[in-house]
């Protein structure tokens, strides 16, 4: 068995499961789609399903080879500066689509798989989904029309933006954001996300497998990732809840998961988001959760319950 990970050895995370993969005796590789094509070869056949990559430094893997790969991030590729813009344009165009074949083509198992990256991608679609599911989730909007933005914001009693797709921090709305001119301007450039303040504690559930562990996040940022000093308590949580989280993870086609939860005024949990590859060790280090094992053993093809 060969293992590679999505992303580069910069990355905390990844570098965590390099080291945990390589103590359990699995040979791994980074799979850096930033030194693609200039350091890192890939070649494919799609009538014999024939493949390989040579990594930096001359080693190489048949497709047979990788058995499992950990997903961490999808880098850029990299092409040198060409003095014909269009040329430049195709290659990175083709070296893109190559990764992306080479992603979904390969190996056996991703943890997290293609369709789950390309479903969390859009947010909005997690949103509906949990919701039929059977999910409690917040009033929300996503829109670039300055008329309905205005009048559901004032609508609710108290709301957040962000990211349609994410990446920046959960902000309040306030009457500054509201101003008819600054929110022409900023939704001719790109929609946004308005949702309900749900008041309430932060709850993170960590689905690994058939492995589901929570822990309450007590901190007073409205965004607990920007709280480097947030209290991490573990929790148990009710076996609907438990069976909830578990169908959330299989409906968004992921291997695992964290995901997001307000616990409300009135002891109910609203979903606000399930994460693609999300961070763990502090979660872990405070927890004493085993998240590294239960990753692992998922590459390994193993699965066990809590």
């Amino acid at each position: 068995m060969n293992a590679i990970i999505l992303g580069n050895a910069q990355d905390a995370h990844a570098a965590h499961i390099h080291q945990a993969l390589t103590a359990a005796g699995i040979p791994v590789d980074y799979l850096d789609t930033r030194l693609f094509p200039t350091q890192l070869a890939m070649s494919w056949e799609p009538e014999t399903g024939v493949g390989s990559l040579t990594l930096p430094g001359g080693k190489r893997l048949t497709l047979k080879d990788i058995k499992s790969a950990f997903w961490r991030s999808l880098g850029d590729v990299y092409v040198p500066e060409l003095q014909n813009a269009d040329s430049k344009r195709i290659a990175i165009m083709d070296a893109i689509s190559t990764v992306r074949c080479l992603v979904q083509i390969c190996p056996n198992r991703w943890i997290n798989s293609w369709p789950a990256y390309q479903f969390h991608k859009e947010k909005p679609l997690q949103l509906a989904k949990a919701k039929q599911l059977g999910a409690l989730i917040p009033a929300t909007l996503i829109s670039n029309d300055i008329t309905k933005v205005t009048s559901f914001a004032r609508y609710l009693k108290k709301a957040i933006f962000k990211p349609v797709h994410g990446g920046a921090h959960t902000q309040f709305v306030n009457e500054e954001h509201l101003a008819p001119e600054r929110l022409k301007k900023v939704l001719s450039i790109a929609p946004v996300t308005i949702q309900e303040y749900i008041p309430g504690t932060n709850i993170r559930t960590y689905v690994i497998g058939d492995a589901v562990y929570s822990a309450e996040i007590r901190s007073p940022a409205l965004d607990f990732r920007e709280d480097l000093q947030a209290e991490i308590i573990p929790l148990e949580i009710s076996t609907s809840v438990r069976a909830l989280a578990l169908a959330i993870t299989r409906a968004f086609m992921m291997e695992w998961t964290a995901i997001d939860w307000r616990l409300n005024d009135n002891r109910e949990y609203v979903f606000l988001e399930a994460n693609f590859s999300p961070m763990f060790i502090h979660f872990e280090r405070q927890t004493g959760f085993p998240i590294t094992d239960k990753i692992v053993n998922l590459l390994m093809n193993k699965q066990f319950k809590n």
